[in-house]
Order: C-alpha cells, then sequence, then structure tokens
C-alpha cells in the first residue's frame, strides 16, 4: 500500500482553501469515466458500453466457460439477447457479451456465470475483520471470493480481484460441495471456525455459487456471512436472506453524485436493500461508511445518513466508520484524519444510534460495545482481541439485552 505524500507541495491558487483543491482534484480523478452523466443508462452506457450509442453489452473476445459454469439465475431471454435481473445494473447482453460484474456472460443467447466453484481468494479470518462486531464474537470465518464486481469504486481495497475477469486469476477448484467439506474440515481443526464469509470482492458477482453453498452449508449446521456492497434486486436478494444469517452493507456514501461518479452505483438502490435486509426474520444486518477525505466525509452530510439509519433501520443496527487508505484510482488523497472519524462517531450517537465503531483506526472508545443504557462496557475490542462481558448476550451490570446474535 502506498504511503500518503506528506509534502504539501504547490500552494493551490489564491482563493482555494488547500481541501476545496484536493477535493476538485479528487473529483476530476474519479469523475473521468462518467463524465457528462445524466440518466443511469447514459451513465452505463459511457462507462461501460463499447460503444456510447449502444444499449447492449457486445464483446470482441471469446468467452470459454469454466469447469463449473452454469447457467445463471434471474434473467430473460429474447431471441439471442439476455437481459439480466440479479443487480440493478440490468445489462442487457448481446451474444458474446459480458455484464458490468464481469462474471455473467451471454453464450449463444443462454446467461451463464463464469464465477462458480473457482475463489481466487481463500481464508480463515477472525470475523471482527469484516467487520461483523455483534455476530458470533472470536469466532472465525471460512472466507473466499471470485473475481468480479458490479460496481467500479475508484478506492477499491480488493481491486486487484475485483476488477479483473474471473477466467484472468488463479483459482481453486472449490465446487460448494468441496467448499462445505473444506469448512467441515477446519471445524474440525479448529473449533471456532463457526461460518462461511462471502466477501472480498462483491458477492453479487458469485450470486449462484453464495446462494448454492449457502443453502448446502445451512443444512450442515455452518452459518452463512455476506460481506456486500448492497447492490442488488430486492427478487434476489430476499431469497439470498432465506438462508443466510448476517449481512453487512457498505453504504458508501450519502450523495447521489458521489455514489455516481466514484462507485458506479445508485444510493437509492443500496438503501432500498439495506431496508430489505433488515426486514427479513433471522438475518444480522450492520452497516459501514469508508470516510473518504474530501469526497464523502461532509459532517453534514455523514448526521444525514445518520439520521436515515435510526429512521429506516432503528437505533441497534451497528454502524462503522472505516478510515481510507490510499488505493487504486485514489492514490492521491490522504487517508482519513483520526479527528474525522471520532466526530462521525459522535455525529451518530447523537442521531440516537447505539452501536457506533471507528474502523482501521485505534480509538478510546471506537472499537467497544457499550451498554445503550448505563454505558457499561460490554465487549472490549483491541484490534482482534476481544474480551466479552455480556451474559446471555445482556449487559452484565443492568442486564439490558445488547442487540445481536452472540451465540
Amino acid at each position: 500500500m502506498s504511503k500518503p505524500d506528506k509534502s504539501e507541495g504547490n500552494p493551490p491558487e489564491q482563493g482555494v482553501s488547500r481541501r476545496d483543491f484536493l477535493k476538485k482534484g479528487a473529483l476530476a480523478v474519479a469523475s473521468l469515466t462518467a463524465a457528462g452523466y445524466i440518466l443511469k443508462q447514459d451513465f452505463i452506457k459511457k462507462v461501460f458500453l463499447e460503444s456510447p450509442n449502444d444499449s447492449i453489452f457486445t464483446s470482441k473476445t471469446q468467452i470459454t466457460l469454466g469447469k463449473w459454469s452454469r447457467k445463471a439465475l434471474y434473467h430473460t431471454s429474447r431471441g439471442g439477447l439476455v437481459e439480466c435481473s440479479l443487480c440493478p445494473n440490468e445489462c442487457r447482453l448481446d451474444v458474446g457479451g459480458r455484464g458490468i460484474c464481469r462474471s455473467r456472460v451471454n453464450v449463444n443467447g443462454v446467461l451463464y456465470t463464469l464465477s462458480y466453484g473457482n475463489p481466487c481468494s481463500v481464508n480463515i479470518d477472525p470475523i471482527e475483520k469484516k467487520p461483523l462486531y455483534h455476530f458470533l464474537p472470536e469466532t472465525k470465518a471460512f472466507s473466499i471470493a471470485t473475481g468480479g464486481c458490479n460496481l467500479r469504486c475508484k478506492f477499491c481495497q480488493n481491486w486487484e480481484i475485483a476488477q479483473t475477469n474471473p477466467e484472468d486469476l488463479k483459482t481453486y477448484e472449490m465446487p460448494p460441495e468441496k467448499l462445505v467439506e473444506n469448512v467441515l474440515t477446519a471445524k474440525s481443526r479448529d473449533s471456532l471456525v463457526k461460518s462461511i464469509a462471502y466477501t472480498y470482492s462483491e458477492p453479487t458477482a458469485f450470486y449462484d455459487y453464495m446462494l448454492d453453498s449457502s443453502k448446502l452449508a445451512k443444512s450442515k449446521g455452518i452459518r452463512n456471512t455476506v460481506i456486500t456492497a448492497g447492490y442488488i434486486n430486492e427478487e434476489p436478494l430476499k431469497e439470498l436472506c432465506s438462508h443466510v444469517h448476517a449481512i453487512k452493507v457498505d453504504l458508501k456514501g450519502f450523495n447521489e453524485r458521489f455514489y455516481r461518479d466514484v462507485c458506479g452505483a445508485e444510493l437509492s438502490e443500496v438503501l432500498k436493500a439495506i431496508k430489505t435486509i433488515h426486514g427479513e426474520k433471522g438475518v444480522w444486518l450492520e452497516i459501514v461508511n469508508l470516510v473518504v477525505p474530501t469526497l464523502n466525509d461532509d459532517l453534514g452530510e455523514i448526521q444525514s445518513m445518520c439520521e436515515w439509519v435510526y429512521e429506516n433501520v432503528g437505533p441497534d443496527v451497528p454502524l462503522h466508520f472505516s478510515r481510507f487508505h490510499p488505493d487504486y484510482k485514489l492514490k492521491n488523497l490522504p487517508p482519513t484524519p483520526a479527528q474525522t472519524l471520532i466526530k462521525a462517531r459522535e455525529k451518530a450517537v447523537e442521531a440516537g444510534l447505539h452501536y457506533v465503531y471507528v474502523g482501521n483506526l485505534a480509538t478510546e472508545k471506537g472499537g467497544n460495545t457499550y451498554c445503550p443504557r448505563d454505558g457499561t462496557l460490554c465487549v472490549e475490542r483491541k484490534g482482534y482481541i476481544v474480551k466479552n462481558h455480556l451474559k446471555d448476550g445482556k449487559c452484565p451490570t443492568c442486564g439490558t439485552k445488547i442487540s445481536g446474535i452472540w451465540i
């Protein structure tokens, strides 16, 4: 990871603050491919299509199906044209076309997924790394990802896999049956392995693989967690929710222009997904906001976001503010100042949220869970070292139930 340049360089033009200068520069970089965006379809054409006058994704390269590739869910076909309905991008693919997610392709008029049984990343992580703070603390998640993503975030921390076609990566042969077998083997060696995490890139891009794996894992007593940007349509999301136990959504900002120019997505669709998840019984929800200097760090905007969370999903959904580190196409920006994250947390607490955290930065209170009634320290965290003081999921002092899935 590159380190920020600490030198001031040449001063900005007179009458423009350094912050404004940085913001203009960052927006210029982040908006290159989205210049001229007016409507969603115009945006998609300009960023993703080979011809700006086209409305259908085509490809000049030969697409070869992988060993485990299979027909994809959620699409309609008309002649040779395929219309995908998995996510709000709703790509229309001509024969040989590839969707924005890089993983769904039209082969002879049939939609296939290239991301199935072929994870490019496999690790065992602390559940707190996701981050999920109110879901099985001190346990570990068998974590997998394939290549591809249906967003184009300029600050992507895992761009090497998220912004790469699945077939161009070194992968493991691991269909759902083999994945679950590997998890059970890991669990027999380490009893702290309790779940699978579909993570790192964007699980929506490997939806079919995730869904089938979740069904099988659940039948074997393994929990399923999804680490996602939440850019998915309601019907497939609801089907997924019936087989998973926890979902962490990256709410990347609270501004439509930021979402369009910097992430290649629509804020309204993500908010809809968050409300859908919260409404599904048996699914634990947490939200993360990566605070990017000059782009989505306006405290008034952050306050509005916190108020939206309170009003739409309630005070007990954990909200994490995460520190940005320069990466991918935004290496020109500095890391998020500590004070920005601390103030963001204060805004969230003022809005009435009970569980607010600061990630990627050690702070006095930002990693801990406190009782919303009497302020007792209930779960103490220093990095991935956790001390759980809860008694049957309740405050050890006053007995107030602390929202979450603790066992």
